[in-house]
């Protein structure tokens, strides 16, 4: 009897347990991590210098914007990079009571101590934004975003936008009308 009873205690504390360990596993992420690295990329460089030689920029600051489903900002943070040109931000999962839409931020370059390498760069969408989409980790609670490489480059690599060439518009119903008219 004393063994029957021994052993219905010892399946109890062993359901319990499995029951506690499942529950911990699936119990969601309360914080998003979000990282990456900030490299400087010099193109006065030979090709090989220039392929492999970017290094990293020590205190170039990144920030994260959340934006809701009507286009409002509803959660900025930033964070500067070690020595290594790594940054890593930790973002509560609920801001203001309700759950952040991750689908709804963007990871972009801000500013470089640098003096030499300063001039940021849209490679990875450092500049324009990098949009976080699905996670790279996902491991019992931590939910990790990895963002590809945002690049600083030099004054003297710097291109310039020719997109936005401001030239006369040429309308066809001012034939002959001052400059830049048809003809």
């Amino acid at each position: 009897m004393a063994f029957a009873i021994t052993l219905m205690i010892i399946g109890m504390v062993v359901c319990c347990t499995n029951n506690i360990l499942a529950s911990a596993w699936d119990e969601p992420a309360q914080v998003i991590h979000v990282g990456g690295k900030v490299l400087c990329q010099d193109c006065s460089k030979g090709w090989n210098e220039w392929v492999n030689g970017d290094k990293p920029i020590k205190g170039a600051k990144v920030s994260l914007t959340c934006m809701d489903k009507r286009s409002k900002v509803v959660y900025y943070t930033s964070d500067k990079t070690d020595e290594l040109g790594q940054y890593d931000m930790t973002v509560n999962k609920y801001i203001y009571g309700k759950e952040l839409d991750i689908k709804g931020c963007y990871v972009r370059l801000v500013s470089s101590p640098d003096n030499v390498c300063n001039i940021l760069t849209n490679f990875g969408g450092g500049q324009s934004g990098f949009k976080l989409t699905y996670p790279t980790s996902v491991y019992r609670g931590l939910i990790k975003y990895m963002v590809t490489p945002f690049y600083y480059t030099t004054p003297m690599c710097d291109m310039p936008d020719t997109d936005n060439y401001d030239s006369e518009a040429k309308d066809p119903k001012r034939q002959g009308q001052g400059q830049g008219g048809y003809y």
